[in-house]
């Protein structure tokens, strides 16, 4: 009995309930943190303002109040998120070393980043819809994809991500954190914070593991079967011309979805089966996981894209 009394105590020492945690930089460069934060500080500045402008542009442009628009602008803001909720700790360990954080804190973090990422993973999903319809019933378009149903939509990713995030992020209250709380990114991570915990993760694992299935495990099967449609019906098409201006709708979409989900599942594989590889390789697929979205949807709908495009260089010209 004075043995397991002991342990217990031990074990009491080693853990506890309300846990600082120490975010990671750049592993191995952190006496040239100052100037990797330039490059940083420019990503943002880039995802920050092309996501603002896109958004501005589809909200005051009355030409741009059309479905594939309305989407568009769901996917700015959620790359707006994306990279707000990174950027203050990021910056923060970059500029001033800050790498502390309360668990309370970190569950906050987590609930917009992973928020954010299930919902730009459903707004993908309602983009490669809103492609479908076009391409194959473009005489029903505007009466299929209506103000009210592309409300109705958004509403069901907020709903999703609530319903799925919420539960996730409670499991974590309960659980004891070994003493030495290092995490892997500049960033709290689901995976990272789970991997440090001393009691019983089954239940964080399960619900982790479900949610990934009815977000990633539903849309990727969503859009690649809206893209099979889409492919059929575009084969029908007898006009080459015709066929090529069809696809070239796609094009924009299809680098927004290769951009989001490769990075994302690259991040997964490193986590689950490159614990050997340097810690330098986790934080930069950590960063380019949550970086390269923001930064280059904008960038690609811009070039991509003729009406954005316009509306863009009409809006700067005339400043």
């Amino acid at each position: 009995m004075l043995q397991i009394l002991d342990n217990m105590e031990s074990l009491r020492n080693l853990t506890s309930a309300f846990p600082t945690f120490l975010l990671t930089g750049i592993p191995g460069l952190e006496t040239i943190h100052t100037w990797i934060s330039i490059p940083f500080c420019c990503l943002y500045a880039i995802a920050l303002s092309g996501n603002s402008m896109v958004l501005f542009v589809i909200i005051t442009q009355q030409s741009l109040h059309e479905p594939m628009y309305y989407f568009l602008s769901m996917l700015s803001a959620t790359d707006l998120g994306l990279t707000v909720s990174t950027l203050l700790t990021t910056l923060a360990i970059l500029w001033f070393n800050a790498r502390e954080i309360s668990l309370d804190t970190c569950i906050i973090q987590m609930f917009f980043l992973h928020g954010f990422t299930f919902m730009e993973s459903g707004v993908l999903v309602a983009m490669a819809f809103d492609r479908y319809v076009a391409i194959c019933y473009p005489l029903r378009y505007t009466t299929i994809l209506t103000n009210s149903r592309i409300t109705q939509i958004g509403l069901l990713i907020i709903m999703r991500t609530v319903v799925l995030i919420v539960p996730l992020l409670l499991l974590l209250k309960p659980l004891y954190f070994c003493k030495t709380n290092v995490l892997s990114h500049s960033y709290c991570y689901h995976p990272d914070v789970i991997n440090l915990a001393c009691s019983d993760t089954r239940a964080n694992s399960i619900c982790g593991l479900i949610d990934l299935g009815l977000t990633t495990g539903v849309d990727i099967p969503c859009i690649v079967l809206s893209y099979i449609l889409i492919i059929c019906s575009v084969l029908s098409i007898a006009s080459p011309e015709e066929r090529h201006k069809a696809f070239s709708t796609c094009v924009s979409h299809i680098g927004a979805v290769t951009i989001f989900y490769i990075p994302m599942m690259s991040l997964s594989l490193v986590h689950r089966y490159g614990l050997s590889a340097p810690k330098v390789v986790h934080s930069m697929m950590a960063n380019i996981y949550l970086l390269l979205p923001p930064v280059l949807n904008p960038i690609i709908y811009s070039v991509k894209t003729k009406q954005i495009r316009r509306a863009i260089l009409r809006l700067l010209l005339t400043k």
